[in-house]
C-alpha cells in the first residue's frame, strides 16, 4: 500500500505543472524586459541561433533585475557568440549517434542503457550537448516503450536504466508508469536513474501523482538533478528536494563549469553547500561537452584542475564533485 509520507507536505494549493509549462518565456525580448534588461534586446542573434528558447517563470524570479552578467540569465539567453564556428565544436559532441542500440536507446557503459525519454525540456539551457541531437527520430517513450524495454530484455547485462533526455519529467506520470509496468518482467534490472532539471527549474513538476509513482517502484532509484549556481535554489526547489528523497530517491548533483556562471572557487564551493542543505550530494563537475554553439562557455582544463583545488580547500571531501569529461567511445566518465 502506497503511503502518503512523500506528498504529505505538498501544499495543495501548488499550480499544476503543465500550466506553468506553458507560461514559460519563449521570446528572448520578453524575457530581456521581464528583468529590467529591455535595453539589450538589440543585441540577441537572429532566430534565437537556432535554438528554442525556453524559461519557466518561476526561475526567472530568481534572476537579479538589471543585472547583464547574472548567472542565471547567462545560462538561458541568445548569444550573438552562439553562431561562431569554432573549430572542434560540433553538432553530436559525446557521440551519442554511435552509441544507438534502438529507438531511444544509448548503450556506451557497461551494465547500463539510457533511454531518451522525451525531446522536450522546461528549460533550454545554451550549453546543452543535445541541442543539435534529432529527437524525432529517436524518442523511446514511443510505443509504450516497447522497442526501449525489447533491447534491455535482450541484454542480460544490463541492470540500470538511465533516464534522460530532453528531460523525462517532461513526460506526464501515466507515461511513466507505463515503464514501470514494462520493467516488472525485468528483475534484473534493479536501479532507475533518473537525469531531471525539472526539480530546479520547475519545482512543482514534483507533485503527488509523481511522487506516488516513484515511490512504489520496486527499485533502487536516484534522481540525478543539474544545478550550477546556488542561486537556482529557493523554498520550493528545497520542498522537491525533500519530497523525493521521502519517496526513497537517493539525489546526486551534476553541474556543468561555465565561463562567466561559475568558474571561481568560491562560488562552486557555495554551490556544494547549498546543495547539501538541500539534502543532495555533489556528483560531478563537467568540463563542457564541445557542442556546436557553446564555445563561450568553455574553461580550459588548467583553470578547471586549480578550482577543484581551491574547493578542496574550503570543503569536506564529500562536498567536492569529481572533475571529469566525456569523450566519445571512452568506457566512462574521464576523470581530470
Amino acid at each position: 500500500m502506497i503511503t502518503a509520507s512523500p506528498t504529505a507536505r505538498l501544499s495543495p494549493t501548488t499550480p499544476d505543472w503543465r500550466e506553468l509549462w506553458r507560461e514559460a518565456f519563449t521570446d528572448a525580448g520578453e524575457l530581456l524586459a521581464a528583468v529590467g534588461l529591455a535595453h539589450l534586446a538589440e543585441h540577441l542573434p537572429p532566430g534565437n541561433a537556432g535554438f528554442a528558447l525556453r524559461v519557466p517563470r518561476g526561475f526567472v524570479a530568481r534572476i537579479r533585475p538589471g543585472d547583464p552578467r547574472d548567472p542565471l540569465l547567462l545560462q538561458v539567453l541568445p548569444q550573438l557568440a552562439e553562431q561562431e564556428q569554432v573549430p572542434g565544436f560540433v553538432a553530436d559532441a559525446v557521440g551519442d549517434l554511435a552509441a544507438r542500440e534502438a529507438q531511444g536507446v544509448l548503450h556506451k557503459y557497461q551494465g547500463r542503457a539510457l533511454l531518451i525519454a522525451s525531446g522536450s525540456c522546461a528549460i533550454n539551457c545554451r550549453y546543452c550537448f543535445r541541442r543539435h541531437f534529432p529527437y524525432g527520430e529517436e524518442i523511446a517513450a514511443a510505443g509504450q516503450w516497447k522497442d526501449a524495454l525489447a533491447h534491455v530484455r535482450a541484454d542480460p547485462t544490463i541492470s540500470e536504466l538511465i533516464l534522460s533526455g530532453g528531460d523525462p519529467l517532461a513526460l506526464a506520470t501515466s507515461k511513466l508508469e507505463e515503464l514501470g509496468r514494462g520493467l516488472a518482467d525485468l528483475p534484473r534490472v534493479t536501479r532507475l536513474r533518473i537525469h531531471t532539471r525539472l526539480p530546479v527549474v520547475l519545482p512543482e513538476r514534483i507533485d503527488a501523482p509523481f511522487l506516488a509513482w516513484l515511490e512504489a517502484l520496486p527499485l533502487q532509484k536516484v534522481v540525478v538533478l543539474h544545478a550550477n549556481h546556488a542561486n537556482e535554489f529557493d523554498p520550493a526547489v528545497d520542498a522537491a528536494c525533500a519530497a523525493l528523497r521521502r519517496a526513497g530517491a537517493t539525489l546526486l548533483n551534476q553541474s556543468v563549469l561555465l565561463r562567466g556562471i561559475n568558474d571561481e572557487a568560491g562560488t562552486l564551493a557555495a554551490l556544494s553547500e547549498r546543495l547539501f542543505a538541500a539534502g543532495v550530494l555533489p556528483y560531478y563537475l563537467h568540463q563542457l561537452d564541445r557542442v556546436q554553439g557553446a564555445a563561450h562557455f568553455e574553461v580550459d582544463d588548467a583553470c578547471a584542475l586549480a578550482l577543484v583545488e581551491g574547493m578542496r580547500r574550503r570543503l569536506p571531501g564529500y562536498l567536492v564533485p569529481r572533475l571529469v569529461r566525456e569523450v566519445a567511445g571512452d568506457a566512462s566518465k574521464r576523470p581530470l
